[in-house]
C-alpha cells in the first residue's frame, strides 16, 4: 500500500542512484551524508533486499535496485513535469473549457471569435469532448454542458434553452405532403433518422404526440447530432433535433419544420458547470456573461424564426429555469449527446 512506503527514502534513493555518491546525494537534497545513509538502510530493511553494492567508490545499483531507480525516477520526472505544468497555468492567462462535440463544431466555433475579440489577452482552449471533467485531478476552468443532469457539488448556471422538434428537407416534406397532408401519418411514412444520445428521442416523442402507431424503427442511427441534421439537410429523412444547432440550415432554408401543428418543446438545455471556486475566475465570470448574451441573442433569432413559421412552443419544466440559477435537482435520463 502507498501509505506504508517510505516516500522520503525513495527521494534519498533516486539522488544517491542517479549520482554515485552519498556525499553527492547529501549535497544534492541539502542533508547530511549520515541522513541518507539511513534512509538507504530503512529502505533496504522494508524491501528486504540490498539496493546498492560499490564499485570503485561508487555506489551502483543491484538488480533489485536498478528496478526500483526506473521506477521511482519515472515517477518523479513525472511529477516534476506535473508540477511545471501547473506554475506555468498559474502564472499564465489560459482559459480551459470542455463543450459538447456538435455544440463546440456548430454553435460555439463560428462565435468565440467575438469572445476572444473582447478578451485578447487570453489564451483559450477548447475541449470538444463528450466526457465531463474531473475537476480533482484535471487543470479545466469549466465545462459547458448539455441537458440537466446536475452533478453534486457543482456550480451551474443555464446560459441557453433550447428548441427540439421534427425537421426534414423542403423536398422531403414535399413528397410526404403528396402523399399525406396530415404530419403524424407522414412520419408513418417518412425515414426517421434518430439521435441516439439526445434527450428528446422519437421512441419518447411519439407517442407523447399521438402517432401511436408509428413504429420507432430507425435505418439511420447517429450518436452526434451534428451527422443526423447534416443527413436531414441532405434529404434522408426526419430528424427530431435541436433548432439551435440546425439553425444554420433552417436559416439557409435547407431544413424545414415538419409541420406548425407539431410542438416545438423548448427547455432549459445549456449550462456552464464548475466547482464552486472557479465563480471566483474572472475569465470563468467574463465567458458566462458572454455566453448568456450570445445565447439570448439566438433564442431570440431561433424564436422570431419558428413564430413566422407558425409553430406553437411549449415550454418543458427543467432543472433551471432562471438564468443564473444553480441547478438543485437532477433531471431523470439527462445526458450529453451533443
Amino acid at each position: 500500500m502507498l501509505k506504508d512506503l517510505n516516500l522520503n527514502g525513495m527521494r534519498y534513493f533516486e539522488a544517491v542512484a542517479r549520482l554515485g555518491q552519498v556525499s553527492r546525494a547529501a549535497e544534492e537534497l541539502q542533508v547530511t551524508t549520515s541522513a541518507v545513509s539511513q534512509q538507504i538502510r530503512l529502505l533496504e530493511q522494508q524491501f528486504g533486499v540490498k539496493l546498492f553494492r560499490r564499485h570503485n567508490r561508487r555506489l551502483i545499483p543491484t538488480e533489485e535496485g536498478e528496478r526500483l531507480f526506473n521506477a521511482t525516477s519515472r515517477a518523479f520526472r513525472m511529477v516534476a513535469d506535473v508540477h511545471s505544468a501547473i506554475v506555468r497555468q498559474q502564472h499564465s492567462r489560459q482559459f480551459i473549457m470542455r463543450v459538447s462535440p456538435s455544440f463546440g463544431v456548430r454553435w460555439l466555433g463560428p462565435r468565440i471569435k467575438g469572445f476572444l475579440d473582447r478578451n485578447p489577452a487570453w489564451s483559450v482552449r477548447v475541449d470538444a469532448t463528450p466526457e465531463f471533467t474531473d475537476f480533482a485531478t484535471e487543470a479545466v476552468d469549466l465545462d459547458l454542458r448539455y441537458g440537466g443532469d446536475s452533478r453534486s457539488g457543482m456550480h451551474e448556471t443555464c446560459v441557453m434553452h433550447d428548441f427540439i422538434l421534427p425537421m426534414c428537407s423542403p423536398d422531403y416534406l414535399k413528397g410526404l405532403s403528396e402523399k399525406d397532408p396530415d404530419p403524424i401519418r407522414q412520419l408513418g411514412q417518412a425515414q426517421l433518422i434518430d439521435s441516439v444520445k439526445t434527450l428528446h428521442r422519437w421512441d419518447i416523442w411519439l407517442p407523447q404526440h399521438g402517432a401511436t402507431e408509428v413504429p420507432p424503427v430507425y435505418a439511420l442511427r447517429f450518436d452526434r447530432s451534428s451527422m443526423a441534421i447534416q443527413l436531414a439537410s441532405d434529404g434522408a429523412g426526419v430528424v427530431l433535433e435541436s433548432a439551435m444547432l440546425a439553425w444554420r440550415e433552417l436559416a439557409a432554408g435547407q431544413l424545414v419544420p415538419l409541420s406548425p401543428d407539431l410542438p416545438v418543446i423548448v427547455f432549459p438545455a445549456y449550462h456552464i458547470v464548475c466547482p464552486p471556486r472557479h465563480t471566483n475566475r474572472r475569465i470563468v465570470r467574463l465567458f458566462t456573461d458572454w455566453m448568456v448574451e450570445e445565447g439570448t441573442r439566438h433564442e431570440a433569432d431561433v424564436r422570431a424564426y419558428l413564430e413566422r413559421c407558425g409553430c406553437r412552443m411549449v415550454l418543458e419544466d427543467g432543472p433551471t429555469q432562471e438564468r443564473g440559477e444553480a441547478s438543485a435537482t437532477a433531471r431523470p435520463g439527462a445526458r450529453d449527446p451533443q
